[in-house]
């Protein structure tokens, strides 16, 4: 059982060194464009399904509430926490529709749309992007190795270099903190105390 712990630690160790290799500039990017956003009263709407529906939860409650010091909450949402909204859509229309027909009620242009799927090829989230692109947000992909269909619909892919659903989604929290971590101290860090 240990080697397969140790095997496992040094995995994601070499996927997030990967990860620092490649994806400094775009989670830069990424920052700036979110921080530009807030900054013109615009708002980040995040969504996935499973383990990406959670990070997009996670990475909202960050921006919201706080995540190093206290400061006033930022507007972001979860496109996956009102399960009237997604069971009315799955039912009424299909479970493919669930995050586009939200991004065409909550997205305007300016915003920002964060679309997680580790494959990047799920058809819920890849419409979505679609939506968000005809509206005139500015779309993030966050996905595994090749970004998949996502990749068409992202003005910035933070795509992690693996195939392993595990590995992409530890570095996608890592992401999603960084970035948090950046928007806050960049918006408010005038007001730590």
């Amino acid at each position: 059982m240990k080697k397969i712990i140790m095997d496992e630690f040094r995995e994601s160790i070499d996927v997030k060194e990967k990860s620092l290799k490649e994806l400094v500039d775009k989670i830069e990017e990424t920052s700036k464009k979110i921080i530009d956003c807030y900054r013109k009263g615009g708002k980040l709407i995040v969504f996935g399904n499973g383990g990406s529906a959670a990070d997009a939860q996670h990475i909202v409650a960050e921006l919201v509430n706080k995540l190093n010091f206290d400061r006033p909450m930022l507007n972001a949402l979860a496109l996956t926490v009102n399960t009237s909204v997604l069971t009315a859509i799955g039912n009424d229309s299909s479970y493919d529709n669930v995050f586009s027909r939200q991004i065409e009620s909550l997205a305007k242009p300016g915003d920002v749309i964060m679309g997680i799927s580790t494959s990047g090829n799920s058809v819920n989230v890849v419409k979505a992007m679609e939506k968000a692109k005809t509206i005139g947000a500015l779309t993030i992909g966050m996905t595994g190795q090749d970004g998949g269909k996502l990749k068409s619909f992202s003005d910035i892919l933070l795509n992690v270099p693996s195939k392993k659903t595990q590995r992409i989604q530890e570095v996608h929290i890592t992401i999603g903190h960084i970035i948090c971590g950046l928007v806050e101290e960049k918006i408010f860090g005038h007001m730590k105390g």
